[in-house]
């Protein structure tokens, strides 16, 4: 008899509990919009190309000069490797480049003095032959003459050898200034698309080794989320069809989105489909890219992996409902 009121208090706050999830249930149910049949939807999470901007060379981190959260665009420096030691490379490089400049205007000069000591020694040994021919000087003044000429031969020889090898010197330093310029250049860390930064992997002051990760940016040019939906609803699905994706952390917030793949092919379901029942078991898998040159993206954190709902627009002339209709920034 004691355990009578006992039992009614349980009965009693079970109902209760029911009646609570009950109730929780008809909100959940009140709160989902009111979809014509023309728009169609599906959950997914969002895809994205996650780009890791890292190191190319050893050294130490000197400056990061964004934050996590911060809009990038391509080409943009997100952070700088020391250089010190690389600009007194460079600078080492270019005073080889002026020595090897200096070296053959040198040398060009040395070779038109040889040049003209040579075409003098040619004329000498011109006129002397002449005279040899003739009687006129004796045997060892010829070969006197001759001697000159093989000499003053000689030194033009190697006067334009000078200039070859300072050519060659002027080279090897443009090459070297390219390198060293090279690996300067490779110190600012940039980023290859537009996008956000996900993660700042490394502060300023650590040393990094060759391929460490200092950032990483998500692309936001490919934002995507994959759905699946019916034969009926993905026969009448277009490429370029209005779309809508609602992201669960961003339930008031629809964000723009359009169509851009459809399948061509059901999966999910074996591949010969005799009955009624399995055709209508046939999924195809939509891609909804999020428009995000929208100016709707700009506060928004996106991420890869977030999920969602996407809706889709089956018929163009179909107006969205209050809930997935856009809400314009101030």
């Amino acid at each position: 008899m004691n355990n009578e009121p006992a039992k009614r208090w349980i009965m009693i706050a079970g109902a209760a509990v029911a009646a609570v999830l009950v109730i929780i249930l008809l909100l959940l149910v009140l709160r989902q919009p009111a979809l014509p049949e023309s728009i169609a939807f599906g959950n997914g999470r969002l895809e994205a190309i996650e780009y890791d901007i890292a190191t190319k060379h050893a050294g130490k981190l000197e400056h990061v000069l964004v934050d996590e959260g911060d809009m990038v665009t391509a080409g943009q420096t997100l952070a700088i490797m020391e250089i010190t030691e690389l600009e007194s490379l460079l600078h080492e490089a270019e005073a080889n480049l002026d020595r090897a400049k200096e070296s053959k205007k040198q040398a060009k000069a040395l070779v038109s003095q040889r040049n003209s000591e040579r075409n003098l020694a040619s004329k000498d040994f011109s006129r002397s032959q002449k005279l040899f021919q003739a009687d006129v000087i004796s045997k060892q003044d010829m070969d006197s003459q001759t001697t000159r000429l093989q000499s003053a031969t000689a030194a033009l020889q190697a006067a334009q050898a000078m200039v070859a090898e300072s050519d060659a010197a002027m080279a090897a330093a443009r090459a070297n200034i390219e390198r060293v310029q090279t690996t300067i250049d490779d110190s600012f860390l940039k980023t290859p698309v537009n996008g956000r930064v996900l993660y700042k992997l490394a502060e300023p002051g650590e040393v990094l080794g060759a391929g460490s990760k200092a950032l990483t940016v998500l692309d936001l040019n490919d934002t995507y989320m994959t759905i699946f939906l019916p034969t009926a609803q993905a026969g009448k699905t277009a490429i370029g069809s209005e779309a809508r994706i609602v992201l669960d952390a961003l339930p008031e917030q629809p964000l723009p989105a359009t169509v851009s793949f459809v399948s061509p092919e059901a999966q999910f379901t074996p591949k010969e489909v005799e009955t009624k029942t399995e055709r209508e078991k046939l999924m195809f898998r939509i891609k909804v890219r999020l428009d995000t040159a929208s100016s709707q993206y700009k506060d928004i954190p996106l991420k890869a992996g977030l999920p969602g709902m996407a809706y889709v627009k089956l018929d163009n002339d179909e107006q969205w409902p209050e809930s997935l209709q856009i809400q314009m920034n101030k």
